[in-house]
């Protein structure tokens, strides 16, 4: 079954997002008491739902994992979103799926109003008939939430013309909780053992390979 419709994850698959988020989970945990100078320690931080990585990495607890969120919100608002670019070859990527007919769409656990602030920035969000996130409120924030989300907006109700781009475990097991397959990209953070133990069902190297995979498929 030819894939229409293609999610695609942002932080780490569209956009190399992590100086501005390790910054951002820098100034947070500073905030606790928490001096961490090594930035790429906090690249796990990148993609996951934040509360979650602030619980696991740091062990807060759930209150102030959601507080800590707050607290990376005013740097992430006012300066790193921006500190931040597309990887090269995703336009390419883009403009071939579109010339192809594809229908595009990110669901990401970025808030949906930063998502599609970035995407803006970037010069992105024209390639994309919708863009989903997580609700400023915090229901909607895992990742298979954002992907029912994002379907049931777009109504795409035939699972089997769906299919998931991603690059981290999370990406992976909420396609497959959601019901559709996904392909797990290694120029992100997630790395292909990470992906592989999640059950990616291809792997593509490069923003051209993701094409290509999507194109075979067909």
């Amino acid at each position: 079954m030819r894939k229409q419709h293609i999610l695609f994850d942002l932080d780490g698959t569209l956009t190399d997002s992590m100086p501005g988020i390790t910054r951002a989970v820098q100034y947070a945990l500073r905030r606790y008491g928490i001096e961490e100078t090594n930035l790429d320690a906090l690249k796990p931080f990148v993609g996951p739902p934040l509360t979650d990585s602030f619980m696991e990495f740091y062990g807060f607890s759930e209150k102030d994992a959601h507080e800590a969120v707050y607290v990376y919100r005013e740097y992430y608002n006012e300066r790193g979103w921006a500190e931040n670019e597309p990887y090269e070859g995703i336009v390419e990527m883009l403009r071939v799926l579109q010339e192809d007919n594809r229908m595009l769409y990110v669901a990401t656990s970025k808030p949906e109003a930063m998502a599609k602030r970035v995407l803006e920035h970037f010069h992105l969000l024209p390639y994309f008939k919708f863009a989903g996130g997580a609700s400023e409120d915090g229901t909607r924030v895992r990742k298979d939430d954002v992907i029912r989300y994002v379907m049931e907006q777009c109504s795409l109700t035939k699972k089997d013309q769906v299919i998931m781009v991603g690059d981290r475990k999370h990406d992976i097991e909420g396609a497959h909780q959601a019901g559709i397959p996904a392909v797990g990209v290694l120029y992100g953070y997630g790395g292909s053992k990470e992906l592989l133990a999640a059950g990616a069902d291809w792997i593509a190297a490069t923003p051209k390979e993701v094409s290509e995979r999507i194109q075979g498929l067909g």
